[in-house]
């Protein structure tokens, strides 16, 4: 049985889509905010899943004393500081194809460059902000005619399709690679594009 902390500040859209894909798999959660009554923590509580508000100040004397095969975050609104990495294995998903738009607001400011392509990436987290080592990217064009609206929703999308299947390859010690997202038709479960092209 593999264990995995979610760590999160605002929403739980990543940890919701995270918990259904592993529904059927020998995983247990643990759902951590370091923003108290968040909503992140109400969607655990939802989900039916152990929750802990975990001050950013405590996090060495948590991790320092709980055992995760893998601790992933999701909209985790601090950098974790240095002696907290080598306590495990950390991963984040960021939204822009890294190391492009490193930092908050990405999605907006990748919009407003006026760029045609985006995407989503997970890397391993290190000391310097959103530059640990690619683990997975996908793309999201950008049409001229896209709206904003339009290119957030499937940014989410995406991550919501890509955070659990790289949780998954991480676990077990696999690599991802882009069939893999394709292969693993969530596209059709969710009814949502996250531009992997599969429903066109």
């Amino acid at each position: 049985m593999k264990k995995v902390a979610i760590l999160g500040s605002q929403d739980g859209n990543n940890l919701e889509a995270i918990i259904k894909y592993f529904t059927s798999k020998d995983v247990v959660f643990t759902a951590l905010s370091n923003v108290e009554n968040s909503d992140f923590l109400k969607k655990a509580e939802e989900l039916n899943i152990d929750l802990k508000y975990l001050p950013y100040e405590k996090n060495f004397e948590y991790f320092s004393s709980h055992d995760f095969d893998l601790i992933a975050l999701s909209d985790y609104r601090r950098q974790l500081q240095s002696d907290v990495i080598e306590l495990g294995k950390f991963i984040h998903i960021h939204p822009s194809l890294l190391p492009a738009f490193k930092g908050p607001d990405a999605i907006s400011r990748a919009f407003s460059a006026g760029v045609k392509v985006s995407g989503v990436t997970v890397h391993w987290i290190n000391q310097e902000l959103d530059a640990g080592k690619i683990i997975a990217q996908y793309p999201v064009l950008i049409g001229n005619l896209t709206h904003f609206d339009e290119f957030e929703k499937d940014m989410h999308a995406l991550e919501n399709l890509l955070y659990p299947i790289v949780i998954d390859k991480v676990l077990n010690d696999e690599v991802f690679d882009f069939p893999d997202l394709i292969a693993s038709n969530n596209c059709a479960k969710s009814g949502e594009c996250g531009g992997c092209g599969k429903c066109n």
